[in-house]
């Protein structure tokens, strides 16, 4: 059976070398090969050795996914389709702006979570991705983006903001991580590499004990009552244990913050009420917040907060001393937005009955 390189940690690329018979410091050589100069054929690599070469290429494989698609929004913004295996799909988007270039990975597909207002939660849980499946959807970016007329690479900062909940995914995101920081790969900071949970409070524990990089918690609520129906792990791990478990990451995190995402739902999330609900919840936690306009898809149920809804939201906000951002609609055009990554899918939330009894109450 061939090895996939691909997935393969330096350490685990060391690993390999040695039952090799080779010296550990190859890992170095092809993983700068593999990652940096997005070389996928072991006859290219020059400055390794013919008989090693020779070697590896009948031992072990660097398999990308197989590019299906490629779609450039308008705004700049890009897509692209790769195919796993015959009839499993992840999409990768590049999001370009003014002082940074952002690649917004899968870690699954599909997601088990099933929040109410997310196109990818709606179509449910297929499987996890491999570490190599991962990296690879960087490595197709990197390699089709390249560097600037500077020469500095296009893509600046890596989010773990696509299908899946990467906390559900632990070992090969970890692995993920190691690669995307090692600087024989792609040489990230732990400040540019952001993972986005719902809340999976024992593996964002291990996440703050093995590898803290910058986090982002996808909020969306001020309170259990409604955060049980947007964000359903919710009645797993409710407000109180989630905010506490945010409070100890800030200590070891790499940033001096929490970011809280919230996306903007009309007559649902978006009262002014529940503005100044939300920061007495967060009111002993560095944070910052992200306010992010939903982005309707078929049959989603929800509508977009107005513009003055959300002004008046952020306004509460800002005048309490909090940081915030209301993330601009990327992508429209090519179905790259916030939670639209899975397409057209099947309602099964029940939420409209379920607001009504929190209505009730």
């Amino acid at each position: 059976m061939t090895v996939n390189l691909l997935g393969l940690t330096q350490k685990e690329l060391a690993e390999f070398f040695v039952e090799l018979g080779e010296k550990p410091f190859r890992a170095k050589q092809v993983m700068k090969w593999i990652h940096q100069l997005g070389v996928s054929d072991f006859n290219d690599m020059t400055d390794v050795a013919k008989s090693l070469r020779d070697k590896l290429t009948q031992l072990a494989v660097v398999a990308v996914p197989k590019l299906l698609n490629e779609q450039l929004s308008s705004d700049g913004t890009r897509k692209w389709l790769l195919e796993l295996t015959p009839g499993n799909a992840i999409e990768t988007v590049f999001i370009p702006e003014d002082d940074r270039g952002t690649l917004c990975v899968s870690s699954q597909v599909g997601c088990a979570l099933a929040c109410t207002f997310c196109s990818t939660g709606r179509q449910g849980f297929n499987r996890n991705l491999t570490t190599a499946e991962i990296i690879g959807q960087i490595w197709w970016a990197y390699k089709a983006l390249g560097k600037n007329p500077k020469g500095e690479r296009v893509i600046s900062n890596v989010v773990l903001m696509g299908m899946g909940e990467p906390l559900l995914n632990f070992d090969a995101v970890i692995n993920t991580l190691s690669i995307l920081l090692d600087d024989m790969a792609y040489g990230l900071s732990r400040r540019r590499v952001t993972l986005s949970t719902s809340g999976v409070i024992p593996a964002l524990q291990r996440l703050q004990e093995q590898m803290p990089v910058a986090l982002a918690v996808s909020l969306h609520a001020p309170n259990d009552a409604l955060r049980d129906i947007l964000v359903p792990i919710n009645q797993k791990y409710p407000l109180k244990q989630l905010m506490q478990a945010c409070q100890s990451y800030v200590k070891a995190g790499p940033r001096d913050f929490i970011t809280f995402e919230y996306v903007m739902l009309k007559d649902v999330n978006d009262s002014d009420k529940q503005a100044r609900e939300l920061i007495q919840l967060v009111k002993d936690i560095p944070c910052k917040f992200n306010l992010i306009p939903f982005n309707p898809f078929p049959g989603s149920g929800y509508e977009t907060s107005t513009s003055q809804r959300i002004k008046s939201f952020k306004d509460i906000l800002v005048q309490h001393g909090f940081i915030v951002t209301v993330r601009k609609t990327r992508g429209d055009d090519i179905d790259a937005a916030c939670g639209q990554l899975a397409g057209k899918v099947i309602d099964k939330s029940r939420r409209h009955e379920k607001f009504m009894e929190i209505e009730n109450d």
